[in-house]
């Protein structure tokens, strides 16, 4: 009977594991499109503060830098209580 509960403890974190694995590759995809998001804007940016001076568009951009910078954050926090060696993976 203990042999079975040892297997069912194994098997629980098994399962805790692959679920990691999917959500490390979910917020690692994330992450990339977040920062594709962000070189985008941070181009558009720069056009706009080279052209006409467009504050109101500069001001726009640079607020959803900062809301793509926020979401990046978060994830990267998540990622650190999972575990901190997968904090550092990621990073690296």
């Amino acid at each position: 009977m203990n042999g079975l509960s040892g297997m069912e403890k194994f098997s629980h974190l098994e399962d805790k594991i692959y679920l990691t694995i999917e959500l490390v590759k979910k917020l690692r995809e994330e992450n990339e499109r977040l920062e594709g998001e962000v070189s985008r804007l941070r181009t558009e940016l720069s056009q706009a503060a080279a052209g006409d001076g467009g504050g109101e568009k500069v001001n726009e951009l640079l607020g959803e830098r900062e809301a793509i910078q926020a979401k990046v954050e978060a994830m990267l926090d998540a990622l650190a209580e999972i575990d901190p060696e997968i904090a550092a993976a990621v990073a690296g």
